[in-house]
């Protein structure tokens, strides 16, 4: 647009600029979520209502924004006074709609708008100079803009709100279901009653992320909003709704609603954790029981093994104490056959014992080799 004009644009990475093109003042300022696009002229030839200035802007500049708009706001300032009779404001420039309107700023001025999207696709607002200086003017002007620029951003908030409460009514109805078979359900079907419920509070969390910022953020335009209706100072007109009333009326019932839908799904999700805490401690100690029936079996069988084993370590020293005491028999035998004096049956009597403890001796002395060594 600045270029357009030949004046100097905004810097790169600024979230402010105010600049003169040609009869018109520019002021844009970027925030979180939206981009503010201000149009001011204050020139001889112009009339409020009837002098377009978007129209003094390059050919399909504003088509060519990118985003989408949230307000289309026309603000018209006239320096007089008030007419005799009100009611003429509604015929002169809201088509005889209901009007909202209050004295503002200790009654130096008087505000009027209809809230309603007119056949141009803007709002109107008419504000009435009554003696306020032009900075007054100005505060007063930007009041109102953002009224019901923030308004309009709250109520982004309501369509998720809507979109969101049937699915918590349906989530209620199934965490009571589960929540009913937890009382009754035996200990093989806690698993798949865990996993169920693991899979409504993952959903849960799903939805709550996706809504949490929109929500959120909706409570933050509406204090703003009614923050600017504090700072408007208003006093009541006769025959008019002052815009506090109109935002509470209006505004208020979509803001508890988005509130409740908030706090219904934080507490939903409280619930649901703590039934499945609930749940997977009893999934737990059931898997407690049976590792420790594991162990208890696993023990036994230990106990059997040793036994085992103790009686296999007796018959293996048997065993080789018989086939030694075999061979030693043979030698003695061999001995007394060659001619020397000695009583092989005695003997081998006698070898026995000594080589079933040299046996035994060596054995353990293996087992505890076997059983120390790293």
């Amino acid at each position: 647009m600045a270029d357009a004009f030949g004046a100097p644009g905004p810097e790169s990475g600024t979230n402010h600029y105010v600049g003169e093109l040609c009869s018109l003042r520019i002021n844009w300022e970027r925030h979180a979520e939206f981009a503010r696009y201000k149009l001011i002229s204050d020139g001889p030839d112009v009339v409020p209502f009837q002098t377009s200035l978007l129209g003094q802007l390059p050919v399909d500049w504003l088509s060519n924004v990118q985003g989408e708009v949230i307000a289309a706001i026309e603000l018209g300032i006239f320096r007089a006074a008030l007419p005799d009779q009100l009611d003429a404001i509604s015929e002169l420039y809201f088509n005889g709609n209901s009007v909202i309107g209050s004295l503002v700023s200790d009654a130096t001025a008087a505000a009027f708008t209809d809230f309603r999207i007119s056949s141009n696709d803007k709002s109107k607002i008419v504000l009435y100079d009554l003696g306020m200086s032009p900075r007054q003017a100005g505060r007063v002007a930007q009041r109102l803009l953002e009224i019901e620029t923030y308004r309009m951003m709250a109520l982004l908030a309501l369509p998720h709100a809507q979109a969101l409460r049937p699915y918590l009514d349906n989530s209620e109805r199934e965490l009571v279901d589960l929540s009913a078979r937890m009382a009754s359900v035996s200990a093989d079907d806690e698993p798949l009653l865990l996993d169920q419920l693991t899979e409504l509070e993952a959903t849960i969390q799903k939805r709550q992320a996706e809504s949490h910022y929109r929500l959120g953020a909706a409570a933050a335009y509406y204090e703003i909003v009614e923050r600017r209706i504090r700072e408007l100072r208003e006093q009541r007109i006769s025959g008019f709704q002052t815009f506090r009333e109109f935002v509470e009326r209006r505004l208020e019932p979509a803001m508890s609603t988005c509130r409740a839908v908030s706090a219904s799904s934080a507490q939903l999700s409280e619930r649901i954790a703590r039934s499945t805490a609930l749940l997977s401690t009893r999934v737990e100690v059931a898997r407690q029981d049976q590792n420790r029936a594991l162990l208890a079996s696993v023990a036994r069988r230990a106990k059997l093994q040793l036994r085992l084993q103790r009686t296999v370590e007796g018959l293996s020293i048997a065993a080789i104490t018989y086939y030694i005491v075999g061979l030693l028999s043979y030698g003695w035998k061999a001995l007394d056959g060659a001619g020397f004096d000695i009583n092989s049956d005695l003997l081998t009597g006698v070898s026995v014992p000594l080589v079933l403890l040299i046996v035994a001796v060596g054995v353990s002395r293996i087992r505890k080799w076997l059983t120390f060594k790293p």
